[in-house]
């Protein structure tokens, strides 16, 4: 069996701190082989450094997907080129730096990890359905053990990709609304799904950015600055198990663990 844990999108210093502090012990406990986390929010709530890359890989995180705002901090993009670890999405059009998968492997187990965008209420990418067939099937070659981060909007369109991918990965995980759902569960084909993982950050928030402002823009229209919250800090994912040798998910469970004081 193969043992994963995927974190909700980290949001800036706080989300950062949720992860170094509650990720080990939960690894530990979980025996958990491999950790992914979706990152595109860790620097200050919008993007990604290298820095933060890697205070989250010395927490134990594995690997690092992202969504459309991967590309906020300008380092990011010459970084990315040289680091595999490091996602975005593999559907954005050619030319973009970076990679779109990862196959992970250690003692004799692997996992691919692919990184995918939604279009629905998004910028215009290339179809994510048509890209993952594409990547499934080179990926496949390599391990029937394929997790997918979709990062996307819309719920319809996240619940079309499940159906989509069922028997055709181990697990398709929603990221980018920062609100966990629980609709968890495996698909008929032994695919693990779930619209949104969540975010690890702080829940004394409006999905992480601080109450005031977002208000003012609701009650205003005015554009505000946002600031990343502080208080009431959690972090939020799924744990999952995997057949190793056929790639069917076992087991599905979401996870919300406070930061203590």
């Amino acid at each position: 069996m193969i043992h994963l844990l995927v974190i909700g999108d980290v949001i800036g210093k706080p989300g950062r701190q949720a992860v170094r502090e509650i990720l080990p012990k939960l690894r530990s406990e979980f025996q958990a082989d491999l950790v992914i986390a979706n990152a595109e929010n860790a620097a200050g709530g919008n993007g990604l450094t290298a820095s933060g890359a890697a205070e989250l890989y010395n927490a134990g995180v594995n690997v690092l997907t992202s969504g459309n705002h991967i590309w906020k901090q300008r380092e990011i993009l010459d970084y990315m080129p040289y680091e595999p670890r490091l996602l975005r999405p593999a559907n954005y059009p050619p030319g973009a730096p970076g990679f779109g998968a990862y196959l992970w492997e250690k003692d004799e187990k692997r996992v691919a990890v692919l990184n995918l965008l939604g279009r629905v209420f998004m910028e215009p990418v290339d179809c994510p359905f048509r890209r993952a067939d594409e990547e499934i099937e080179i990926l496949r070659e390599l391990t029937p053990c394929i997790v997918v981060d979709f990062h996307a909007e819309a719920t319809s369109e996240k619940v079309a990709m499940g159906w989509h991918l069922d028997g055709k990965v181990s697990a398709v995980c929603g990221t980018h609304t920062h609100v966990q759902t629980a609709d968890e569960r495996i698909l008929p084909k032994g695919t693990a799904y779930i619209t949104d993982i969540g975010m690890s950050g702080p829940f004394d928030s409006v999905i992480g950015v601080t109450k005031g402002p977002i208000l003012s823009r609701f009650l205003t229209a005015l554009p505000v600055k946002f600031d990343v919250a502080t208080h009431d800090v959690r972090m939020t994912g799924v744990k999952i198990t995997l057949d190793e040798l056929t790639g069917r998910a076992l087991t599905i469970e979401r996870f919300q663990l406070p930061l203590l004081k």
